[in-house]
């Protein structure tokens, strides 16, 4: 074999090396004739009897010449520039492949940015593969993911030895003050080595160092890297600044990466000793106190099995030795990993997009092999020709393939724009499943994945007519008998490919139609209130500054009387939140109560338990939630009178079964206070329209004062007019209170549709590409078969077939393939279906409703386009056939 890199540097002269291949020819030719000599032969007799023992000197030459490096690269020069030249000579059928691929590959490549960045890729810390979230449950007292409290993370500190740090998370907002105007501000308070255990180094400054957690530290923060680009324009200058929260001075000491934030995305860092609740010593030394989150890395030599199994031994002794402060049966701890935590809500929808784009593929790929095999039977006399100057079956085939793997990378660097388009897109949807959003990119891996996709799609691309016979590629330079014969062969490689088409796109129908008509009947949820012209807006009280009950109730108080009087406004009201907030999760407000009169529990964690709100007189009129029965607050209801709740009806029904719950009475502080029910208002949806309505228990703001709040009012007009009032009247009261997040009942009725939504897009989107490819794979399946047979059909009709005849034999031909298609794409549709059980919302994965319409959609699409080339059979003149037979 010729040096690669000689081989190279020839082939760029433009000159094979003949020079050196006679020379070495010559060395050969001499010595054999010199052996001769010396046999005793004549000089004319010995270089006779060498060359013909050499049988042909160029015979050697070819041989040597087929294999070298430079003959090779030659080859493979010469095949795409033929390829390439027969490409641009069928620009229909070129374009038509490039497009079909691009949709295809681009799908593929755009979907597989988002699994690679969120699914496949190590997390942004280093050694992240080592990072868990401890989780707590009491399986007994059916409690899951209880938080720990400050006493249960140093006794797991001290006690295991499976991790190199332990750190503790917990967030709250608070109020920023030193800026132009006061900011309201989600805070992660974490223990002095958070950071160092995640690995995270910032960018700017420092990080906290140890002791910095510690009662009496100065009171530092660390800047979140989104909120120093949105707040302070990406200023360095903010490292030194001090600003006023709490009550005290801050120091920013630095600002993180751009990582994601998990559990939260928190604009501020500051470690426990800063916070004034986490720093109380009622809670510090409360065992009952479990607000916190806490993360761990493991050592490298540690499993998760062995983590698990060290940190229940620790739970276990602890529930022995304080038994009153744990559930019957004590808590079991599990070290979850931190990358499937982050990724667990996304996955599911990730893989069955990704799913979904691979059958796109392989129906691209049928598509554009039909097109390969139709015009391969065109180009026979081509091939036959080639044939007969001397090209073996390898040469041909290597031609064939060279043109399709051109046509695989010209499809996959189109669809690497189209992907690359998206992109933008695509992190949106991912935002609403996984922080993790932000480090999608079309980097290194995806670039490859796109290539790899590309050539296997061009190799396999020319597989197929390359398999699809046994035979040469050409066998025949005639027009009948062998040619026939091969397109035969092809045309049952082509039924083959359409019956997968159809198949495939039944499958994926299947899967868009059932998630459409789940987005269809979430759309039809009654949410238990009305969203029209309701604004709301995010108000947290500055707790040193309202730090009684008292000065929180007139605050409140005042601001209702003054927004109430604004003209345009209908009512005003305050509550701790409110419906489908997106700050809200199941379990958000969660509250255990007892029922008076009800057996005594001598277990707390089995009291029952239900969502705790607080609400202000006119929160059921603003938003419109019907009162069932009784009353709603009033003025009557004030602090130091008898102590009142709502409920709802699913509470109603659920503790009062066929009874009257108005006037029964309730307690959540073990029977120290009592509330009585006075009203039973209407279920509303709080979390999330697609679940089930929990127990719900209303408390009068004016009984329970609360320093986080919503605002919402209900106008006559638009209600996002009414912000900069809102504003003015808050800061009209108090210059130094923030008011934030203004949004619409309507905008968050629509944000809590949209994954959903946008998984139904997607998934119609990539369904009706499908169904385009199919209809056109059928099109061109069935117009090809009637061009090959149109003096066949001639002939009928000559000998007395009516053209109905002729029309109804080339449907039956088309939809036959098509049937056989349903058959296997409803087997298909059974196993895809039940891979979105989990998505799906008031409608079965086997609904008949769904398999019907999509079948009778897909039935009538591939009727048309059997139809149309189906015509054109009909079309043939029976005169014309029988003079040119």
């Amino acid at each position: 074999m010729t040096n690669p890199t000689r081989a190279v540097r020839s082939l760029l002269r433009g000159k094979p090396p003949e020079g050196e291949l006679d020379e070495e020819m010559r060395f050969h030719l001499e010595m054999e004739v010199k052996k001769n000599l010396e046999r005793g032969m004549a000089p004319e007799e010995a270089r006779r009897e060498a060359m013909k023992s050499f049988g042909g000197v160029e015979r050697f030459k070819d041989e040597v010449r087929d294999q070298s490096t430079a003959h090779f690269l030659e080859t493979v020069l010469q095949d795409l520039r033929f390829g390439l030249r027969a490409l641009r000579k069928n620009p229909a059928f070129s374009l038509a492949a490039i497009l079909t691929l691009a949709l295809g590959i681009g799908a593929n490549t755009a979907i597989f940015s988002v699994v690679n960045g969120v699914l496949l890729q190590s997390l942004p810390y280093g050694g992240g593969e080592r990072l868990v979230r401890l989780q707590a449950d009491a399986p007994a007292a059916s409690i899951q993911n209880a938080g720990f409290s400050p006493l249960d993370l140093a006794d797991f500190r001290a006690q295991t030895k499976s991790f190199e740090g332990l750190v503790e998370y917990h967030s709250m907002w608070f109020v920023l003050l030193g800026r132009k105007e006061p900011e309201r501000v989600q805070t992660a308070v974490v223990s002095a080595n958070y950071f160092d255990v995640l690995g995270v180094k910032p960018i700017l400054g420092r990080t906290f160092r140890k002791g910095e957690d510690a009662h009496g530290a100065e009171a530092v923060l660390v800047l979140s890297y989104a909120y120093w680009m949105r707040s302070f324009g990406g200023d360095p200058k903010v490292v030194g600044r001090v600003f006023a929260m709490n009550d005290h001075p801050h120091t920013v000491i630095g600002v993180l990466p751009p990582i994601p934030g998990y559990p939260n995305e928190n604009d501020l860092y500051m470690p426990v000793s800063a916070c004034p609740f986490r720093s109380n010593p009622r809670l510090e030394n409360n065992r009952r106190g479990r607000m916190l989150t806490v993360f761990g890395r493991l050592k490298p030599e540690v499993t998760i099995a062995a983590a698990r199994t060290e940190l229940n031994g620790v739970a276990g002794r602890l529930a022995r030795e304080y038994p009153d402060a744990y559930p019957k049966g004590g808590f079991l701890v599990t070290p979850v990993s931190l990358r499937e935590e982050m990724t667990k809500t996304a996955r599911p929808t990730f893989l069955i997009l990704l799913s979904t784009v691979g059958l796109v593929l392989l129906l691209a790929c049928a598509n554009v092999a039909n097109l390969s095999l139709a015009r391969l039977i065109r180009r026979e006399r081509e091939m036959a020709l080639r044939s007969a100057l001397g090209a073996d079956r390898k040469r041909l085939a290597r031609q064939v393939l060279t043109e399709s793997t051109v046509l695989g990378l010209l499809g996959g660097a189109l669809g690497l724009l189209l992907a690359r388009a998206g992109l933008h897109l695509l992190i949106s949807f991912a935002t609403r499943f996984t922080p993790r959003a932000s480090e999608i990119h079309m980097e290194a891996p995806v670039l490859l994945f796109t290539l790899v996709i590309s050539v296997v799609t061009g190799v396999a691309l020319g597989l197929i007519p390359v398999m699809s016979r046994k035979k040469d590629l050409a066998a025949s330079m005639n027009e009948g008998g062998e040619r026939s014969t091969a397109g035969s062969g092809r045309h049952r490689v082509r039924n083959l490919l359409i019956v997968a088409q159809v198949a495939i796109s039944f499958v994926l129908l299947i899967g868009a139609g059932l998630m459409v008509r789940s987005l269809w009947n979430l759309q039809r949820v009654d949410p238990g209130f009305q969203t029209e012209r309701v604004l709301t807006m995010r108000m947290d009280l500055n707790f040193t500054k309202y730090d009684t009950a008292d000065k929180r109730l007139a605050f409140h108080e005042q601001l209702l009387r003054r927004l109430q009087s604004e003209q345009g406004v209908v009512s005003a009201s305050i509550s701790g939140t409110f419906p489908l907030n997106d700050g809200n999760g199941p379990g958000a407000a969660n509250g255990q109560f007892q029922i008076e009169g009800d057996p005594a529990v001598t277990e707390q964690e089995l009291l029952p338990r239900a969502d705790f709100q607080q609400a202000s007189q006119d929160y059921f009129k603003t938003i419109q939630v019907p009162l069932l029965r009784g009353r709603t607050f009033d003025s009557r209801d004030r602090k130091g009178n008898d102590l009142v709740a709502l409920i709802n009806q699913t509470m109603a029904n659920h503790r009062w079964p066929g009874k009257e719950a108005i006037g029964h009475r309730i307690s959540f502080d073990q029977g120290k206070t009592w509330l009585t029910i006075v009203g039973i208002v209407g279920d509303v949806k709080q979390y999330e329209l697609a679940a089930a309505p929990t127990d719900q228990i209303y408390l009068h703001l004016l009984q329970y004062p609360t320093l986080s709040s919503t605002i919402l009012l209900r106008t006559v007009a638009n209600p996002m007019a009414m912000s900069r009032i809102v504003s003015d009247t808050v800061h009209g009261m108090d210059p130094d209170q923030p008011v934030d997040h203004f949004r619409t009942l309507e905008q968050m009725r629509t944000n809590s549709l949209s994954s959903p939504r946008l998984t139904a897009l997607l998934l119609a989107l990539f369904a009706l590409l499908a169904l385009v490819i199919t209809a056109t794979g059928i099109m061109g399946v069935i117009a090809f078969s009637v061009s090959q047979r149109f003096h066949e059909f001639g002939i009928r009709m000559a000998l007395g077939a009516q053209r109905g005849e002729v029309l109804t034999m080339v449907l039956r031909q088309g939809m036959s393939l098509v049937a056989i298609g349903l058959g296997i794409g409803l087997a298909g549709a059974l196993l895809f279906s039940r891979l979105l059980n989990g998505l799906l919302y008031g409608v079965r994965p086997t609904d008949p409703l769904t398999f019907a319409a999509v079948a009778a959609v897909l039935l009538a699409v591939a009727a048309a386009a059997c139809f149309f080339p189906a015509r054109r059979a009909t079309s043939a003149d029976p005169m014309q056939t029988l003079r040119t037979a």
